[in-house]
């Protein structure tokens, strides 16, 4: 009895063990649709900046001429600010080894040296593969656990930015952080966030309006392309958060399916042992009974 009640024991954690996976993958795919979601919201108030900034990138071709064809290019070699987005939860597979390989490839490919470079880790789990590669974070953002508190790490991370710009001369800034492919998949991506896509304002200069009249603007001209682009910086440093976040979710249900997947393995090969112990027990009792029985009959 003793090999059937610590057979007994393990079936019993295997299961709690089961139930606590099944809990956690539904969490997982409960916070990627929520950040999904958030992901789309974006879509809508984006299509509303790019048209603020094609109709003063318009009227720029005839204020602004100078500024409006030709937007500022920084050299090959200057300085790099770099934001990696990592994790502060674990239980999602090489999920942070994984971006810190593709930022260092990336950053390798720009041929920037290490007094070049500034780096932002934005959850603590991505720190160790970072130091790992040589690379020290100048410092350390927590991770936001909800979509409550990725408002306020992107003012933060903003805030930071705009100090590399003012005491560090930093003006090329870019973002690596995982897109979501599937509930279950995911892939780095690397986004050059400032200075802002050459080509990508001039294409919305040269775009035709679709409208039935004309928009117009009374403010000044630099200020309101200022404000308009702070905005385009909100949304994209809110979607790399955003998309992190999912990706995050998607590592950590792919490691609960494999994880559930061995838990029934285990449970069955678990159950299968029990029967054939309690079925030995069984017969062993059996036949226990028989020769007692025969041992009576031969003493009468």
């Amino acid at each position: 009895m003793p090999v059937l009640e610590l057979l007994q024991r393990r079936i019993a954690i295997a299961q709690e063990l089961q139930s606590v996976v099944k809990t956690m993958k539904v969490l997982a795919a409960a916070s990627i649709h929520q950040y999904e979601r958030a992901v789309e919201s974006l879509v809508e108030y984006n299509r509303t900046i790019e048209m603020g900034l094609q109709i003063i990138l318009g009227a720029a071709v005839y204020q602004h001429p100078a500024i409006a064809a030709s937007p500022r290019k920084l050299p090959r070699n200057s300085p790099l600010g770099a934001i990696i987005f990592g994790s502060d939860q674990g239980m999602c597979g090489q999920f942070n080894e994984q971006i810190v390989r593709y930022a260092v490839t990336q950053i390798q490919h720009l041929s920037i040296n290490s007094s070049q470079l500034a780096v932002l880790a934005v959850g603590a789990r991505v720190i160790p593969p970072l130091e790992n590669a040589g690379i020290v974070s100048e410092r350390n953002f927590a991770m936001p656990t909800s979509l409550a508190g990725i408002t306020s790490m992107v003012q933060e991370l903003l805030l930071h930015i705009e100090m590399w710009q003012s005491q560090m001369q930093i003006d090329k800034i870019a973002l690596f952080y995982h897109k979501p492919r599937s509930n279950i998949s995911y892939q780095p991506h690397a986004l050059q966030l400032l200075p802002v896509d050459n080509k990508w304002l001039q294409d919305l200069q040269q775009k035709r309006w679709v409208g039935a009249t004309l928009p117009t603007f009374s403010m000044d001209w630099s200020e309101l392309f200022s404000a308009l682009i702070e905005q385009y910086l909100f949304i994209c440093l809110y979607r790399a958060l955003a998309e992190s976040l999912a990706s995050e979710n998607a590592s950590r249900l792919a490691s609960m399916q494999a994880s559930e997947k061995n838990i029934e393995e285990q449970l069955a090969q678990l159950l299968a042992q029990f029967q054939q112990e309690r079925q030995t027990a069984i017969t062993e009792e059996m036949l226990e009974i028989v020769s007692g029985f025969e041992a009576l009959i031969r003493v009468d």
